[in-house]
């Protein structure tokens, strides 16, 4: 005869825990390296194209030979010394704008934001037409850059902290310290001497032409180590996406680590717009186009956002050298056509209210 069992006594049976969204973290990294891998496949032609295309048509294969000092003799100087630092400029600078803007656009929480919408390539326009129409030494045009992008920063960072530290307050503010910067620039290309206005009016459109190896090395350096930076902070975003009670919670000091990201992107803009200028469209539509593509943000997602900008303006530049009908024309032009009606739809979809909301 079985014994009878106290049900005060019987150990409950163990739940059933539901089953970690494992399946789909691992679909997303495995899409995220698909598109890596693809982004680099096409970086690798866009850079062979950029080497080799030109008055002097280099074949690809050599052309990435020359780049390392193999080959004819003619050929490698034509790279090494007039081809490769201007594509590798954008590469750089395509890379530092696209992360810097998926920084602001997650610390700021707001899609909107980006380094030319709220001012940094503004205040590292005005640094560096400073430098060049004043003509002073071309080596001091990249740290001036970096200070005026802290510069629009601070005054940025001054203005929105009256009143309250907003969302919407950082953009609004940002555009108006966009305009002033802007308006100041303008001041300084009329008042300088022709031959050095025009120097600086090509620079404030936005071009990769004419970089050095110096401007490249070092501008090439502060982005790789600004994107390493980002790398390592992506667990920081990641907190701070729960917001700033629970970010607290975990051990993290939300406003000191959103300021340290914020001044990374500064930092990372302002490097990448004293190789190209201040280029439009990347930093504020790359983000929004990974994000489409990859899913949410991760780490993976964030170097797939460097890939992709360097492969965005790259690609714009190629385009303004041998597509466009009017040839040499400064690839800020084209990326500034394509960001306006980006940012345009952006907006629309931020003040579109949502069904059952009252207008606002």
């Amino acid at each position: 005869m079985t014994p009878a069992t106290d049900p005060a006594t019987t150990a409950p049976a163990p739940r059933t825990r539901p089953a970690p969204r494992t399946g789909a973290i691992a679909r997303q990294r495995r899409r995220t390296a698909l598109l890596a891998t693809a982004t680099v496949a096409l970086l690798v032609v866009l850079t062979a194209i950029g080497l080799g295309t030109g008055e002097v048509d280099v074949p690809p294969p050599d052309a990435l030979r020359a780049l390392v000092g193999l080959g004819d003799a003619g050929n490698v100087m034509l790279i090494q010394e007039l081809r490769a630092p201007r594509v590798l400029a954008a590469l750089a600078a395509g890379a530092g704008l696209a992360v810097a803007g998926a920084l602001l656009q997650r610390v700021a929480r707001n899609p909107l934001a980006s380094p030319d919408v709220v001012g940094v390539t503004g205040g590292a326009s005005l640094g560096a037409t400073a430098v060049i129409a004043s003509g002073a030494p071309a080596a001091l045009t990249s740290p001036a850059a970096l200070g005026g992008g802290l510069l629009a920063a601070l005054l940025l960072g001054l203005l929105a902290w009256r009143g309250g530290f907003t969302v919407n307050r950082i953009v609004l503010v940002g555009l108006a310290v966009q305009s002033g910067l802007a308006a100041a620039v303008n001041l300084l290309i009329v008042r300088f001497p022709a031959e050095l206005a025009s120097s600086a009016l090509q620079w404030t459109t936005g071009s990769v032409y004419g970089r050095t190896w110096a401007e490249v090395g070092t501008g090439g350096t502060a982005v790789l180590v600004g994107l390493a930076l980002a790398l390592a902070g992506h667990r920081s975003l990641a907190v701070l996406d729960l917001g700033d009670d629970p970010a607290g919670a975990l051990g993290l000091a939300p406003r000191a680590a959103r300021l340290r990201l914020l001044l990374l992107a500064v930092v990372l803009a302002s490097v990448a717009a004293a190789l190209s200028g201040p280029v439009g469209f990347v930093a504020l539509a790359v983000p929004h186009i990974v994000r489409r593509l990859a899913g949410p943000p991760t780490a993976g997602t964030l170097a797939l956002t460097a890939l992709t900008g360097a492969a965005l303006l790259l690609g714009a530049d190629l385009l303004v050298l041998h597509v466009l009908p009017v040839r040499g024309l400064p690839v800020g032009v084209l990326t500034a056509t394509l960001g306006a009606p980006w940012l345009l739809v952006l907006m629309l979809r931020q003040i579109k209210p949502t069904p059952g909301s009252a207008p606002r």
